[in-house]
């Protein structure tokens, strides 16, 4: 699994993990059902995900505080992921960043907006 994908399924299942970083091309056969597909879909819409709660149970259980509701590496260190720099280009490559991966801090920043984005997208909620 991708590290997206890792960090998705951490907070809402592996499920939703894999619906929110499968490629398009997944999405072509279940075009051909709409049937099966339809009702899969609002019944996960139905039981939205309240991330920071999840997040923040997972933080209490850690050595230190960590500030994931800004930062890209406490966020990543909450979940248990490995957060160097090396593992944090990989995720900006799986988001798409085309900005510079030299400069961490603007990367980090734009990675850490763009989860909490899919967060929101797949039903996640604070």
């Amino acid at each position: 699994m991708s590290i997206l994908g890792d960090l998705m399924g951490k907070v809402f299942g592996t499920a939703a993990a894999e619906a929110a970083t499968a490629a398009p091309s997944a999405s072509a056969p279940p075009a051909s059902a709409p049937p099966a597909s339809a009702p899969a879909a609002s019944s996960k819409a139905a039981a939205p995900v309240d991330y920071a709660a999840v997040l923040d149970a997972m933080n209490e259980k850690m050595p230190q505080d960590l500030d994931w509701r800004n930062s890209i590496v406490d966020l990543m260190k909450v979940l248990g992921m490995d957060s160097s720099l090396p593992a944090r280009k990989l995720l900006a490559h799986e988001l798409n960043y085309h900005g510079n991966v030299n400069d961490s801090a603007s990367m980090n920043m734009w990675m850490h907006q763009q989860i909490m984005v899919k967060f929101a997208a797949n039903g996640g909620h604070m």
